[in-house]
């Protein structure tokens, strides 16, 4: 597929899901192992293949916008075999605290968003290609359990924590534990009908 006839198949999938329009887009699978009430749940996911954009983050919006950038044009053919890759969702979005390496740097820790666009199964099992960015670079999975919470509406900083927030309260009534950072999951972009978006605050579980 050229450049150009895959950026209009985007903006034409781009459409449908201003809608809530999703069927397009493969997402991981995973098994619902329990329903918690609340609009959350645990899931069980398969391993799976993702690729990661990790960036600086003094604002988390600017962040986001260049590490979603970043991730497009590689699945747009800017990777080593010039290769289109079909877009999926949930796009996985955190904040992060990495540790510096001395000398370069004497601070313990920095701020740093990273993105990750799950990679269609077919791409994963047949060897997706190496990124030409530094700042991206293939991540393997494993398979994982998680707490997911949906919720519709513009997925603010307010948002997240607000539903982070539920999503802790309702753990903290059953035998589940956190296990790492929260972290968003979305399925629509920004300019989607707000009420039809649909957002989910995340995070690993452990018994």
């Amino acid at each position: 597929m050229s450049g150009f006839v895959y950026y209009l198949v985007a903006f034409a999938d781009s459409i449908a899901s201003v809608f809530g329009v999703r069927s397009p887009y493969e997402q991981p699978h995973y098994v619902v192992l329990q329903d918690l009430g609340q609009s959350a749940e645990v899931r069980r996911y398969d391993p799976r293949l993702a690729i990661e954009a990790t960036v600086d983050a003094p604002d988390r919006d600017k962040a986001a916008s260049q590490a979603f950038g970043l991730l497009f044009r590689y699945i747009a053919g800017a990777n080593q075999t010039s290769q289109t890759i079909a877009m999926t969702v949930p796009v996985r979005t955190a904040s992060e605290q990495i540790a510096m390496t001395a000398p370069v740097q004497t601070s313990t820790g920095n701020d740093h968003l990273s993105m990750r666009f799950f990679l269609p199964a077919e791409v994963a099992r047949a060897g997706a290609p190496a990124p030409l960015d530094p700042q991206l670079h293939l991540v393997e999975v494993p398979a994982s359990t998680v707490a997911a919470r949906r919720y519709s509406g513009i997925a603010d900083q307010a948002a997240r924590d607000r539903n982070t927030a539920i999503l802790m309260s309702v753990l903290a009534h059953t035998d589940w534990k956190p296990d790492g950072s929260a972290f968003q999951l979305s399925y629509d972009p920004p300019f989607a009908i707000p009420f039809l978006h649909r957002n989910e605050i995340a995070i690993g579980i452990t018994r």
